[in-house]
């Protein structure tokens, strides 16, 4: 969990940032400093596609090719997909934050009139939908025997797509922080917007991250 609470640590550092009402200038020193982070966790990520692939290597394609088919693809894709979606519902969000619209000013069935809120809620949810989902094939696959410890192919696969899943429950833990936060503001101003942008930086960076983990071991046969 130390890489969800350095990323809480930036998210903190922000809150003492002074509201400006001139328009919302980007990069920024956080911005920059959240990419650079990333950065960091895009080579740790590359570790584990490393030792997936080793660890293929080894077992040989036969071997492979049998835990593979155990795998619920079309159900995975289907998770994939809401995952993919909610980085557009997430840059909607940030669209609203750019203009500081925190809220809807209009019915909740006019959608073209949602705010930061709306939309990173909605966001929050397709990501525990997804969560959700993970943890649903964890458990098809265990009462099919697959299981972190039965086989090599196990151990790389619950690795590797349970630490994204605990990046992926760091990011929605973030979108509460950032909501409730900005519920509380008496103004939405310059400091909340950029907090709203660095958290779509990181939730697009699992995004991403996850189409390469799905194609890498759903696909790649």
């Amino acid at each position: 969990m130390g890489d969800f609470y350095s990323f809480s640590g930036i998210i903190t550092s922000m809150s003492s940032t002074v509201a400006q009402p001139a328009r919302l200038n980007r990069p920024n020193i956080v911005a920059v400093g959240t990419i650079v982070w990333l950065s960091s966790e895009l080579m740790f990520f590359a570790a584990l596609f490393a030792m997936y692939f080793t660890t293929r290597a080894v077992q040989g394609p036969k071997v492979w090719a049998e835990s593979v088919e155990l795998l619920n693809i079309p159900f995975s894709a289907i998770n994939t997909t809401v995952l993919v979606l909610s980085s557009v519902t997430c840059q909607f969000g940030v669209f609203a934050a750019e203009r500081f619209q925190n809220a809807r000013t209009g019915s909740l069935w006019q959608v073209s009139r949602w705010g930061m809120r709306e939309w990173f809620a909605l966001t929050f949810a397709m990501g525990a939908f997804f969560i959700g989902g993970q943890v649903y094939e964890y458990a098809e696959l265990v009462v099919e025997g697959l299981t972190i410890s039965s086989a090599p192919y196990g151990s790389v696969f619950y690795l590797a797509t349970g630490f994204h899943g605990l990046h992926v429950t760091g990011g929605l833990i973030a979108f509460l922080i950032v909501m409730i936060r900005v519920s509380k503001a008496r103004r939405f101003g310059h400091s909340q917007a950029t907090t709203a942008i660095v958290v779509s930086y990181y939730w697009h960076f699992v995004d991403i991250v996850w189409i390469a983990l799905f194609s890498a071991i759903y696909l790649v046969q």
